[in-house]
């Protein structure tokens, strides 16, 4: 715990705070991610929200990658993952744990971010910087939310999607208590 000295008081960068965490228990499937900065990134925000893992499959590079360490800053080592090369395999190890799969897409059955009731095991899963997730991978997850974008732009930097819906899940309206 960092500490931030004021006119010689000391006090915690990490206060107790008034909002209420869901018992949701969070997990990430990267699916075919191609910038390990991203994943590194990823891995910060799993560490941030509590997050039980993350699943790396496809073509996503994997820890001890030295872009993954660059900004990851560590948390690469504080957060469980799973690496599959097959796809199908991270689908089937996450729905045998039981998590529902919540895809991160715009898709014709999305439904807002903020007016989802995220189920008690929850696994986000995010696709590929460029195009999203595919298809086969869409047809295996369980719901899909998407984030309204109101500017010119169609989508937010992968990590940054993740972390939005990660703390809406938790702490949002939205959570299941």
């Amino acid at each position: 715990m960092r500490t931030l000295r004021s006119k010689g008081k000391v006090r915690n960068l990490h206060k107790s705070h008034s909002a209420k965490r869901s018992e949701i228990e969070l997990a990430f499937l990267l699916h075919d991610w191609s910038d390990p900065y991203n994943v590194g990134g990823l891995f910060r925000v799993a560490d941030a929200c509590g997050a039980v893992e993350v699943v790396l499959c496809g073509k996503t590079p994997s820890p001890p990658h030295p872009q993954i360490s660059v900004t990851s800053l560590g948390h690469h080592r504080r957060v469980q993952f799973q690496q599959f090369i097959k796809p199908q395999d991270a689908v089937s190890y996450l729905k045998q744990k039981g998590y529902a799969l919540v895809a991160v897409e715009i898709a014709d059955s999305a439904e807002c971010y903020t007016d989802f009731a995220f189920p008690a095991k929850t696994c986000l899963v995010l696709g590929n910087e460029q195009v999203g997730i595919n298809e086969t991978m869409l047809r295996a997850c369980d719901h899909s939310v998407f984030i309204p974008m109101a500017g010119k732009g169609r989508s937010l930097n992968v990590h940054v999607a993740a972390s939005i819906i990660a703390f809406e899940a938790l702490y949002g309206r939205s959570s299941a208590t």
